[in-house]
């Protein structure tokens, strides 16, 4: 398994809930602009920080993979039970110790920057990884002073200047609730 030593690889984590072509775009700007080998997309069960899920979890797996079967860099996961955990940090750990990776991308966007020092072992998290942050409408301004921010000042961070785009998984659920 060490056919990915000296790739870079980017990882974009979370519910997925439900996936859509914003999420694509941003992966396929990330490859482009990082010279990423490999992107996956690691699915959870459930966002430790958000409610139940909307869609059940084999639909959001399935659904993915729809929207990414054409690009051949994008690679859907579900990690959950193998690291039993929903954790960022369990995912990067099993990327860096099953598969021998030291070179992660690990993407998000503004909005999360705001709150990512509430995450589980989010120091560690910012030292082993380079956090690719892009932007949110309403958010970039506010996560420019955050705590993450201030602690790296600066490093292991790498800034996305995206066009706003105009879908979230939020948008979309809220859209199904009142259909």
């Amino acid at each position: 398994m060490n056919h990915f030593k000296n790739k870079s690889i980017g990882i974009l984590g979370g519910s997925f809930d439900p996936p859509h072509k914003g999420h694509v775009k941003i992966s396929k700007i990330a490859i482009k602009k990082l010279s990423i080998n490999k992107l996956y997309w690691v699915i959870t069960k459930k966002n430790p920080h958000k409610s139940q899920p909307f869609f059940r979890l084999d639909d959001r797996i399935l659904k993915s993979k729809k929207l990414v079967k054409k690009n051949k860099k994008i690679k859907i996961l579900y990690l959950d039970d193998k690291v039993k955990s929903s954790r960022t940090i369990s995912f990067i750990n099993y990327f860096i110790k099953s598969k021998k990776q030291k070179n992660l991308y690990f993407i998000i966007g503004s909005d999360n920057l705001l709150d990512f020092h509430k995450w589980t072992s989010w120091k560690k998290i910012a030292k082993i990884v380079k956090l690719v942050v892009f932007s949110r409408k309403g958010y970039d301004k506010k996560s420019n002073s955050s705590v993450v921010v201030k602690y790296l000042k600066m490093k292991n961070i790498i800034y996305i200047k995206n066009k706003h785009i105009n879908i979230s998984s939020t948008i979309l659920r809220k859209s199904l609730k009142r259909a």
